[in-house]
């Protein structure tokens, strides 16, 4: 039975990994094919089962909806998809305004706002709520926000960034309910079909006022009334949901608002307007034969004109549904701690395991990479999502390539414990919104970027793997009794292997990079805050070399400079972001600070650990050995853990 648990284990995981590939059959609204409808937000066209889900996830950190959130987990509450709760915010915003959706974590903006706590006798799981809740006190949000606009934003309290957020994505669902109808429409057919039939008296009565003529005073009342409502919609900056005649630039897309606005023209209103429209007033009244039909035809307007962006849209659904990263984390997870439990009893079928399902993943993780590459056009390293994706794709190959052999467990812990959390981070950095924008200083790609951004990043993901491997060095010397003197010149052996892959994959990626500046920039080098720091790699992975070569670090003395690179890199990674200064200063985020600051502080945690008398590790103790006056690292010093 043991030698068969490596494969029975991977057939199980890979079979929920494909059964989840099959869409939910509708049952009633067609939402799978309202979810392909194609769309422009934030410059970017996408489907709308994108914006949902990226929505949502900005708005509720999740990419579906319990609408009864205050039910325990074994009492079955409601939860509805992404596309769902999407259409019900543009189409019936009135039921969807009940919904509570917007989570709010900071206990001083929910007193502020007077919004009730846990209640559980009045549905109320004092985290979420619907936007009603919010309405009495939108005044009090907004006179915060204006006064904290005024402070900077390294300088705000918990309180005002709470407020902040919490605007953010009440703005952003506003901007969503503009983007069909307005939020207060009736009857969004009817009343389109009154303005479209009221265009002509409109604009021949606004002419007639413009030159001093008589004119309609009711007619131009009206009028005025409704293009005024059309330009409100307008202002919210909403999805560009109507296409052009003719298929070129995402910029020629337009918002219904201004679609309306411009049918002043030509006194007709745009077909996509009127299709929207039909759609809209059809799911508000539960018609879903009138619905499915009015979109049915409506996908059939952009055919063959949008052909192209049709497949790509279905596409993207599909790869939204596949969630290829969080399918491969969940299995890295498995992985990892069969690889761990192998370190205990040493059952080589919990490795084969191990590294069986790391393979998986990792065919896994890799399609996502490859299915956004094909979706954006772009290289693997776009911003600082894909970044951490990536440089968990590298950590990957190197730990299997490691395990191919050491056939140790350590490949395993590794390429599993690094995959596991580079998703980890690029999940909570997707809550900022869409991962497939790019970041503001690659607006133009050309071969030397592509190059740079994926050798750099293998010199990212190589580094960590050194200061990995250093970790497990450290903890398994200093709590277990597993790190005998065969394990620790193998571990010492992994780290300098790497890290001179990582010094030459670091350094290639730093000049190609300046080439890069060069053509786009005019300059090969800038001294740019995120230029330093991907010199500062390059500068800490070859003085490991240099101390390594000339004798001065041993084994425990290049274990603690490998943790100290993951200290180099993180902040060449994330902190010189934060900065705000330079052409790289994108992706800032609060909560990124506070946890790059306890990464920080773990690894110098272990770097005292590793710098210990001998004799207070564990596994020098297993081994019988007594008190040593010296550390190990100098050529006379005992290495009883790990021999020089």
């Amino acid at each position: 039975m043991k030698k068969w648990l490596p494969f029975i284990l991977t057939a199980l995981m890979a079979t929920w990994f494909f059964s989840t590939l099959r869409p939910t059959p509708d049952k009633d609204f067609a939402f799978s094919q309202f979810a392909e409808l194609p769309i422009v937000f934030n410059g970017r066209l996408q489907p709308m089962d994108s914006l949902a889900r990226n929505s949502l996830l900005q708005i509720r950190e999740k990419q579906t909806l319990n609408t009864e959130p205050w039910k325990s987990w074994n009492e079955k509450p409601q939860i509805i998809p992404a596309i769902q709760w999407l259409a019900t915010v543009m189409m019936n915003p009135a039921v969807a305004d009940q919904w509570p959706v917007f989570r709010v974590d900071n206990p001083d903006v929910i007193a502020m706002l007077r919004l009730p706590g846990k209640d559980k006798a009045h549905k109320q799981d004092g985290k979420y709520y619907s936007w009603n809740q919010f309405v009495p006190s939108l005044s009090n949000l907004d006179n915060e926000a204006q006064r904290i606009e005024q402070i900077e934003a390294s300088h705000r309290s918990a309180y005002e960034r709470g407020v902040m957020k919490l605007r953010e994505r009440l703005v952003l669902y506003a901007r969503l309910k503009n983007t069909i109808q307005p939020p207060d429409a009736e009857n969004w057919a009817a009343e389109v079909a009154e303005y479209e039939k009221l265009i002509p008296a409109g604009v021949a009565a606004a002419q007639a006022q413009q030159a001093g003529q008589k004119h309609d005073d009711e007619v131009l009342s009206h009028f005025a009334t409704l293009a005024g409502r059309y330009d409100s919609m307008d202002r919210y900056d909403a999805p560009l949901i109507v296409p052009p005649e003719v298929r070129g630039s995402n910029n020629d897309w337009m918002r219904t608002g201004k679609a309306l606005l411009a049918a002043m023209r030509d006194g007709k209103v745009d077909p996509s307007v009127k299709a929207y429209a039909a759609m809209a007033t059809d799911f508000k009244n539960g018609d879903v034969a009138g619905f499915n039909k009015q979109l049915l035809d409506y996908r059939a307007t952009l055919i063959p004109r949008f052909t192209d962006d049709i497949h790509k849209a279905r596409w993207e659904v599909f790869f939204n549904q596949m969630e290829p990263f969080y399918k491969a984390m969940v299995i890295y997870v498995l992985a990892g701690l069969l690889a761990g439990l192998f370190w205990f009893n040493l059952s080589e079928p919990l490795r084969r395991s191990a590294v069986w399902l790391i393979i998986l993943a990792f065919l896994i993780h890799t399609t996502g990479l490859i299915f956004r590459m094909a979706l954006e056009g772009r290289p693997p390293v776009t911003n600082l999502y894909s970044s951490a994706v990536f440089i968990g794709w590298g950590a990957v190959i190197l730990g299997l390539v490691l395990e191919r052999f050491y056939k140790n467990g350590i490949g395993a812990v590794v390429g599993s414990g690094i995959g596991f959390l580079t998703l980890i981070i690029a999940h909570h950095l997707s809550l900022s919104g869409d991962t497939m924008e790019m970041m503001r200083a690659v607006l133009d790609t050309n071969f030397w970027l592509a190059t740079h951004v994926v050798v750099v990043t293998l010199g990212y993901a190589s580094t960590f793997v050194a200061g990995f491997l250093a970790i497990i060095y450290i903890t398994r010397g200093v709590f277990t009794k597993t790190l005998d003197e065969a394990t620790g010149k193998s571990l010492a052996r992994m780290v300098y292997g790497i890290v001179c892959f990582a010094t030459l994959f670091s350094f290639v990626g730093t000049v190609l990079g300046g080439i890069w500046a060069d053509q786009s920039w005019g300059r090969f080098w800038g001294w740019d805050p995120k230029e330093n720091g991907a010199l500062i790699i390059v500068l800490w992975n070859a003085l490991i070399l240099h101390l390594r070569w000339g004798g001065m670090i041993r084994q425990r003395g290049l274990i603690n400079c490998a943790i100290f690179g993951n200290i180099v890199t993180s902040w060449s990674w994330f902190g010189v972001n934060m900065l705000g200064i330079g052409l790289h200063s994108y992706g800032f985020m609060d909560a990124a600070f506070k946890w790059l600051l306890l990464f920080v502080g773990s690894q110098i945690c272990l770097i005292i650990l590793g710098c210990l008398p001998l004799y207070m590790w564990k596994s020098y103790q297993h081994r019988g050995g007594g008190p040593q006056p010296k550390s190990g690292n100098g050529p006379n010093g005992s290495e009883a853990v790990a021999a020089t």
